[in-house]
């Protein structure tokens, strides 16, 4: 009988407990650029006192925006190439982007773009680093 009493609890913290995040991913904006309809390069620098990361994630607003080219610069010069030849919608955003080597400070993300948009208008283009 004592042996039923205890494995509801039991259970209920189970679940509990592997329904929490391994960690709490904290998400820090690093910066955005305002995208128009031409093919375009353009930069988000990222100072050092931001700190290191370990993944980016590109939102985009108000257009769609088609990505060319995303690379990440490192503050001791080694870059590397993201895979993200596709178009994010408005109000959508990449997939994580986990960032290889061993030293993360990031020093500023390149990019190839241009916003799916008529007129003026443009899209945004956030980029933001977890911890």
């Amino acid at each position: 009988m004592m042996r039923h009493r205890l494995a509801a609890p039991l259970l209920a913290m189970a679940l509990l407990a592997a329904a929490l995040p391994a960690r709490a991913e904290k998400w820090v904006f690093l910066g955005q650029r305002h995208v128009t309809d031409r093919a375009e390069r353009d930069s988000v620098e990222v100072t050092a006192s931001e700190g290191s990361f370990d993944a980016i994630q590109i939102r985009v607003k108000r257009s769609p925006v088609r990505f060319y080219d995303v690379t990440v610069v490192y503050s001791v010069g080694t870059s590397d190439e993201l895979e993200l030849k596709d178009v994010i919608p408005a109000n959508g955003k990449s997939r994580v982007m986990d960032l290889r080597g061993g030293n993360r400070l990031v020093r500023r993300i390149n990019f190839t773009y241009e916003a799916k948009s008529l007129g003026r208008r443009g899209a945004i283009v956030e980029v933001y680093g977890r911890r």
